[in-house]
């Protein structure tokens, strides 16, 4: 019996291995389409994690590895001990907390409201004009918000006062506590309709039985976006909003920097703002990469925590 089933796990062996023999032969022109992107991927996004050594020593360009002076964590213990450090990482989770939520809640109810619309034309032209402003770059994007909310012409004020909401146009780029809601309000009219294409796709994988069952039971439209499109796409809000979450700290500073000025500068400076301003702009590469490593860092934390709480809770994972 022991012969036997030892040749059992043998053959059984060997026919797995020539049954993925198979299949890689089978699918060999599609690896080897695969391997520009693998070594593009391993050029540009692992490589240069090289460049993290520089956060523990006290890096100065010129010299070579071997000749830079190693001071282990030191960089970090001044990072934590930097009081400005908490108001930027204050701002950071503030601001990306408004984006999460804001950046969930807005995409998903235009899909649905849009999923709505029968007339196809209409659906189509909504949908086209809403996801332009994905293509304009921050730049121009932040000097269109800027005129909007100028208090010479600027069309919010124009509208407050004609409204006698308000007696005197508001410098609403010179206050801080708004400073935060001006850059979720950018985010959201720039990225809403992009992102609800993700939305809409997920709905239209919806069976249509399904409603058409709803219907001959009477329920409402409302009810039928409540029990049937909702649950449908779960499994894409449950994915995307683990991803935001890895993203939570990581949001660049566009935004932040063109819309911000010195008025406002203990609302609009991020961590990566920090990391420019403080590391790589006063010759501080050290620093700078200090502070990368710990965004990074933390943003893996985060999405390893997000991961594991919808896995347990949902039973919904993206690994």
């Amino acid at each position: 019996m022991k012969a036997i089933t030892v040749e059992n796990q043998t053959s059984g062996g060997l026919s797995k291995k020539s049954q993925r023999w198979k299949v890689f032969k089978n699918q060999r022109f599609l690896y080897m389409m695969s391997i520009p992107f693998v070594i593009w991927v391993f050029i540009f996004q692992y490589l240069p994690l090289w460049g993290w050594t520089m956060a523990f020593q006290n890096y100065k360009p010129g010299k070579g590895f071997f000749s830079q002076k190693w001071v282990g964590f030191e960089h970090f213990q001044t990072l934590f001990k930097d009081d400005h450090f908490y108001l930027v990482l204050r701002n950071t989770l503030a601001m990306s907390f408004m984006g999460l939520v804001a950046g969930l809640v807005f995409p998903i109810l235009f899909a649905l409201l849009l999923n709505e619309v029968r007339v196809q034309v209409l659906k189509r032209f909504v949908q086209t004009v809403s996801y332009l402003p994905h293509f304009v770059s921050w730049v121009v994007a932040a000097g269109i918000v800027t005129k909007m909310l100028s208090t010479d012409g600027g069309v919010v004020n124009s509208v407050l006062m004609g409204l006698h909401l308000i007696d005197q146009p508001i410098q609403f780029m010179s206050k801080g506590h708004m400073f935060w809601g001006i850059v979720t309000g950018a985010d959201v009219w720039k990225e809403t309709g992009w992102n609800a294409i993700i939305y809409l796709a997920a709905i239209s994988g919806i069976g249509p039985e399904l409603y058409e069952a709803a219907r001959v039971d009477g329920a409402s439209r409302l009810k039928q976006i409540w029990h049937i499109t909702l649950p449908g796409i779960r499994p894409t809000i449950i994915v995307l909003l683990i991803m935001s979450i890895g993203h939570l700290i990581g949001i660049g500073f566009e935004k932040q920097f063109l819309l911000g000025n010195h008025l406002v500068s203990d609302y609009s400076e991020v961590l990566d703002l920090y990391a420019l301003n403080y590391g790589l702009s006063m010759g501080r590469y050290s620093f700078g990469t200090a502070i990368s490593i710990f965004n990074s860092v933390i943003s893996v934390i985060l999405l390893f925590v997000a991961n594991g709480m919808f896995k347990k809770f949902a039973n919904e994972s993206i690994m």
